[in-house]
């Protein structure tokens, strides 16, 4: 008898290490209903568990928790994701930097401590997540039908996602698997050690295809996989010292090969399998691109999360991203944006937008407002229309509180249910509705509390990206495929074509996966592996250093890697800080 199956999911608190000296750490338990496995759908519900953990903050509602002492907001898990991953780079700000006591704004600055409060929520989110799989895949573990065996693929990968999430954030991880005994503790893992576990784990669940190629809605399938195993690769040599470009490149084929056929055709006459239109893929009817999703010849989309207004509520996710940056009701009504949500706090900065100059046709930046011009060019002061031809507007007021960019992207919009009515040049005559006799929107979606757009993770395009990195940085593969795939991403934004990969320098490789990945949570990441974020080649941008410096300052080697909350170690006394905390 598997004694595992008797534990509950409220016991995974000495999975963690968090006892009762850190009480207000402890993951609070979930419905016994949820764990009694004699229950029927038992296996149905815990695996359910395993992709809400990271859907939402807890299971009785957006201001529930899995972890207590933690506002449930703030440390979702997406949202935690997105803060660590955006807010310290050359993409965004936010405009309230004493939030959570100064700890926005210090990861802004990149001049974290240890006790900054969202650094500490992440670490918990990501090992309660963790935990939540590995009980799932205690239980499960005498289970040997087919079907069971498919869901246990699935809890791995989302483990694994969590894992990879750990040693990209923090370097090292507290590690414990299934495998573990009642009461075992977890022990500190190097970063290598875990990017041999998530690589083990992944190769066996894609290469012995224990995973579905054609999953349900929503549930993660053999594309999220092999993409997860292909940013694994492609982060190698931070992770583990060794460069892994020519294993990236396979796994990117591989993908891209079960694509082609369908969906965007680029000028080459190729029909690349990326959805037709980007911004498309960031609205509420987004769901049709996702794995598993209606439009099959368009799944972009290969690793999602789901959300719904009604089912699915958070203030993580999408949520977060369109109301925080949905920034003034009377100069960007958020109705149009299907959002009844005004955080007025996320904006795009200087580096960002320079990277759309000269770029006039590129889609990618289409509901962008570009900075608010005071009243004198119009009666009452507006939002200057977007194209990029002019100086980006400086931040002015009480610490940036008006000037840099609208940055929106995410939305709640509904696509246009009548085609022909699409003007290219207005973005917002793709989603449902029209214009008024007095000019104004008149959007024919709600404006609702909670996003129903799902999440992307990772989309193809990353992956065609990926393919030509591999080749400017690592220098395997083919040169002509690698100016080909960058080229269907340009393709598909509407910006000119590169002539030669030679055009195609790390930094431009760069800004073109930031104009293509923005408000993805990878920049930090990408900006780490190129020698852009530290280190004696390390650029600078607007508040980068010192929130004050509007032009930004180096900053130490230390703010590679996120430290390991004081928390973390007076609980484990055996584990280690990273260097310089």
């Amino acid at each position: 008898m598997n004694l595992k199956k008797y534990l509950l999911f409220g016991g995974v608190a000495l999975g963690l290490g968090m006892t009762s000296c850190v009480g207000d750490l402890d993951l609070e338990p979930n419905d016994p209903n949820l764990v009694d496995t004699s229950d029927p759908n038992f296996k149905a519900n815990a695996l359910g568990i395993c992709y809400s953990g990271i859907a939402v903050s807890g299971i009785s509602g957006p201001g529930s928790s899995y972890v207590g002492g933690l506002d449930p907001g703030t440390s979702a898990y997406l949202r935690t994701i997105f803060t660590l991953g955006e807010f310290p780079t050359d993409e965004l700000t936010w405009i309230w930097p004493n939030d959570e006591g100064g700890s926005i704004g210090d990861l802004i600055a990149c001049s974290w401590s240890s006790s900054n409060s969202i650094v500490y929520g992440a670490y918990y989110r990501l090992l309660g997540h963790i935990a939540i799989c590995n009980q799932f895949l205690a239980n499960t573990a005498d289970d040997t039908d087919a079907e069971t065996i498919e869901m246990r693929a699935q809890a791995r990968v989302l483990r694994a996602y969590s894992y990879y999430n750990m040693i990209d954030l923090y370097g090292q991880s507290s590690f414990i698997t299934e495998e573990a005994e009642v009461g075992e503790q977890p022990r500190q893992a190097s970063r290598l050690e875990v990017f041999n576990f998530i690589e083990q784990e992944l190769t066996e669940i894609v290469d012995q295809k224990l995973i579905s190629e054609n999953p349900l809605y929503g549930r993660v399938g053999l594309d999220g996989a092999e993409a997860l195993l292909a940013r694994l690769y492609l982060n190698a040599e931070v992770y583990s010292g060794t460069a892994r470009w020519a294993d990236c490149q396979a796994r990117c084929e591989n993908i891209i090969r079960r694509h082609q056929g369908g969906g965007f055709v680029a000028s080459d006459g190729t029909a690349t399998g990326l959805a037709k239109e980007y911004l498309y893929l960031f609205c509420e009817d987004n769901k049709q691109y996702m794995p598993g999703g209606s439009n099959k010849a368009e799944n972009e989309i290969l690793f999602g999360i789901s959300f719904d207004q009604d089912m699915v509520q958070s203030y993580g996710g999408p949520t977060f991203i369109v109301a925080g940056t949905i920034t003034n009701s009377h100069y960007c009504p958020r109705q149009n944006y299907g959002c009844s949500g005004e955080w007025s706090c996320i904006k795009g900065i200087k580096q960002m937008a320079e990277r759309f100059y000269g770029l006039a046709d590129d889609k990618r930046d289409d509901l962008w407002l570009r900075g608010y011009m005071p009243a004198g060019s119009d009666a009452n002061g507006s939002w200057d229309a977007e194209d990029y031809t002019d100086e980006f507007l400086g931040f002015t007021g009480g610490w940036a509180t008006t000037g840099g960019n609208a940055i929106i992207k995410f939305t709640g919009n509904t696509i246009t249910k009548n085609p022909a009515s699409v003007d290219k040049n207005d973005a917002l005559t793709l989603f449902d509705g029209a214009y008024g006799a007095d000019g104004k929107w008149l959007p024919n979606y709600d404006a609702t509390a909670f996003m129903s757009t799902d999440q992307p993770i990772i989309r193809l395009a990353d992956i065609y990206l990926m393919y030509t990195e591999c080749y400017i940085t690592g220098r395997v593969g083919d040169s002509q495929k690698a100016l080909n795939y960058i080229n269907y991403v340009r393709n598909r934004a509407g910006s000119p074509a590169y002539n030669s990969i030679v055009e195609v320098s790390k930094k431009e490789l760069m800004d073109e996966r930031s104009r293509e990945l923005y408000l993805e949570s990878v920049r930090r990441t990408d900006l780490i592996r190129n020698g852009m974020f530290v280190g004696p080649q390390q650029t600078v941008w607007q508040v980068k250093g010192n929130i004050n410096n509007m032009e930004g300052t180096r900053i130490d080697d230390r703010f590679a890697l996120y430290p390991i909350p004081n928390a973390v170690l007076n609980s484990q006394p055996d584990f280690k800080q990273n260097p310089g905390y």
